[in-house]
Protein backbone atom coordinates (compact mmCIF):
# COMPACT_ATOMS: atom_id res chain seq x y z
CA UNK A 1 0.00 0.00 0.00
CA UNK A 2 1.08 3.12 -0.68
CA UNK A 3 1.39 6.22 1.81
CA UNK A 4 -2.08 7.39 3.02
CA UNK A 5 -2.93 11.73 3.02
CA UNK A 6 -5.39 13.99 3.78
CA UNK A 7 -7.36 15.28 6.09
CA UNK A 8 -11.43 14.74 5.88
CA UNK A 9 -14.14 15.99 8.02
CA UNK A 10 -17.34 13.49 8.16
CA UNK A 11 -20.90 12.89 10.02
CA UNK A 12 -21.06 10.64 12.94
CA UNK A 13 -24.70 9.06 13.02
CA UNK A 14 -26.51 7.98 16.47
CA UNK A 15 -25.93 4.56 15.44
CA UNK A 16 -21.72 5.31 15.12
CA UNK A 17 -21.89 5.35 11.33
CA UNK A 18 -19.78 7.31 8.71
CA UNK A 19 -19.80 7.56 5.48
CA UNK A 20 -16.11 6.81 4.37
CA UNK A 21 -15.37 9.91 2.25
CA UNK A 22 -14.63 8.58 -1.65
CA UNK A 23 -11.30 10.39 -1.64
CA UNK A 24 -9.92 7.92 1.30
CA UNK A 25 -12.06 5.13 -0.19
CA UNK A 26 -10.04 5.60 -3.24
CA UNK A 27 -6.85 5.25 -1.82
CA UNK A 28 -7.41 1.88 0.64
CA UNK A 29 -9.82 0.53 -2.05
CA UNK A 30 -7.09 -2.41 -2.78
CA UNK A 31 -7.24 -3.41 0.96
CA UNK A 32 -10.88 -3.50 1.32
CA UNK A 33 -11.81 -6.77 0.40
CA UNK A 34 -9.51 -8.28 3.39
CA UNK A 35 -11.13 -5.77 5.66
CA UNK A 36 -9.87 -3.50 8.23
CA UNK A 37 -8.67 -3.50 11.90
CA UNK A 38 -10.15 -0.15 13.82
CA UNK A 39 -8.25 0.21 17.50
CA UNK A 40 -7.42 2.74 20.05
CA UNK A 41 -4.42 4.92 19.78
CA UNK A 42 -1.53 4.79 21.50
CA UNK A 43 -0.84 8.31 22.41
CA UNK A 44 -4.28 10.12 22.11
CA UNK A 45 -7.80 9.72 22.63
CA UNK A 46 -8.57 8.97 19.16
CA UNK A 47 -9.03 6.21 17.01
CA UNK A 48 -6.82 4.26 14.40
CA UNK A 49 -7.59 2.29 11.41
CA UNK A 50 -5.25 0.22 9.89
CA UNK A 51 -5.66 -1.51 6.23
CA UNK A 52 -5.54 -5.59 7.36
CA UNK A 53 -1.98 -5.63 5.27
CA UNK A 54 -0.85 -2.75 7.13
CA UNK A 55 -1.98 -4.38 10.45
CA UNK A 56 -0.59 -7.30 9.65
CA UNK A 57 3.04 -5.82 9.56
CA UNK A 58 2.37 -4.34 12.73
CA UNK A 59 1.41 -7.66 14.48
CA UNK A 60 4.56 -9.58 12.94
CA UNK A 61 7.04 -6.46 15.05
CA UNK A 62 4.68 -6.97 18.00
CA UNK A 63 4.44 -10.69 17.85
CA UNK A 64 8.21 -10.82 17.58
CA UNK A 65 8.57 -9.24 21.03
CA UNK A 66 9.93 -12.14 23.67
CA UNK A 67 7.00 -13.56 25.45
CA UNK A 68 9.10 -14.22 28.47
CA UNK A 69 9.57 -10.53 29.34
CA UNK A 70 6.36 -9.28 31.49
CA UNK A 71 6.25 -6.07 29.93
CA UNK A 72 6.40 -7.22 26.51
CA UNK A 73 3.19 -8.78 27.65
CA UNK A 74 1.78 -5.69 29.09
CA UNK A 75 2.26 -3.92 26.04
CA UNK A 76 0.70 -6.66 23.84
CA UNK A 77 -2.03 -6.51 26.00
CA UNK A 78 -2.77 -2.75 26.25
CA UNK A 79 -1.71 -2.66 22.29
CA UNK A 80 -4.34 -5.26 21.21
CA UNK A 81 -6.98 -3.95 23.51
CA UNK A 82 -10.35 -2.93 22.26
CA UNK A 83 -9.33 -4.27 18.62
CA UNK A 84 -11.54 -5.23 16.67
CA UNK A 85 -11.91 -6.10 12.71
CA UNK A 86 -14.26 -3.94 10.60
CA UNK A 87 -15.85 -3.45 6.97
CA UNK A 88 -17.73 -1.03 4.78
CA UNK A 89 -21.21 -1.90 4.56
CA UNK A 90 -22.85 -1.84 1.07
CA UNK A 91 -23.76 1.88 1.28
CA UNK A 92 -20.11 2.51 1.81
CA UNK A 93 -20.81 3.53 5.92
CA UNK A 94 -18.08 2.60 8.55
CA UNK A 95 -19.48 1.55 11.94
CA UNK A 96 -17.18 2.14 14.75
CA UNK A 97 -18.10 -0.05 17.83
CA UNK A 98 -19.78 1.45 20.49
CA UNK A 99 -16.85 0.66 23.09
CA UNK A 100 -14.75 2.75 20.82
CA UNK A 101 -17.15 5.54 20.29
CA UNK A 102 -16.98 6.31 23.99
CA UNK A 103 -13.52 5.50 24.46
CA UNK A 104 -12.20 8.11 21.95
CA UNK A 105 -15.30 10.21 22.92
CA UNK A 106 -16.72 10.94 19.45
CA UNK A 107 -19.63 13.49 18.63
CA UNK A 108 -21.41 13.68 15.31
CA UNK A 109 -18.71 15.61 14.26
CA UNK A 110 -15.61 13.56 12.95
CA UNK A 111 -11.59 14.40 11.38
CA UNK A 112 -10.46 11.62 9.71
CA UNK A 113 -7.10 12.11 9.51
CA UNK A 114 -4.23 10.28 7.41
CA UNK A 115 -0.80 9.06 9.43
CA UNK A 116 1.62 7.39 6.72
CA UNK A 117 -0.10 4.19 6.70
CA UNK A 118 -3.10 4.27 8.86
CA UNK A 119 -6.17 6.66 9.69
CA UNK A 120 -6.48 8.41 12.50
CA UNK A 121 -10.33 9.16 13.83
CA UNK A 122 -10.82 12.12 15.71
CA UNK A 123 -13.58 14.28 17.41
CA UNK A 124 -13.88 17.48 15.30
CA UNK A 125 -13.39 19.65 18.25
CA UNK A 126 -10.85 17.56 19.95
CA UNK A 127 -8.60 17.24 16.90
CA UNK A 128 -8.63 21.18 16.22
CA UNK A 129 -7.48 21.34 20.05
CA UNK A 130 -4.49 18.93 19.61
CA UNK A 131 -3.37 20.52 16.36
CA UNK A 132 -3.53 24.32 17.18
CA UNK A 133 -1.37 23.47 20.32
CA UNK A 134 1.04 21.55 18.80
CA UNK A 135 1.38 24.23 15.86
CA UNK A 136 3.00 26.41 18.05
CA UNK A 137 5.99 24.32 18.65
CA UNK A 138 6.04 22.43 15.64
CA UNK A 139 8.55 24.11 13.97
CA UNK A 140 11.10 23.33 17.45
CA UNK A 141 9.91 19.78 16.76
CA UNK A 142 10.22 19.51 13.30
CA UNK A 143 13.75 20.51 13.83
CA UNK A 144 14.64 17.84 16.45
CA UNK A 145 13.07 15.08 14.64
CA UNK A 146 14.07 15.93 10.85
CA UNK A 147 17.07 18.14 11.67
CA UNK A 148 19.64 15.36 11.50
CA UNK A 149 17.95 13.49 8.70
CA UNK A 150 20.08 14.82 6.67
CA UNK A 151 23.37 14.46 7.97
CA UNK A 152 23.80 18.32 8.71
Amino acid sequence: MSVLFGTYECKLDAKGRFMLPSGLRSQIADGLPEGLVIKRSVFQKCLEIYPMNEWLKMMEKVNSLNPFVKKNNDFKRLFTAGVKTVELDSAGRFLIPKDLVAYSGLSKELVLSCSTNIIEVWDKDKYEEVVGDASSDFADLAEQVMGDLYGE
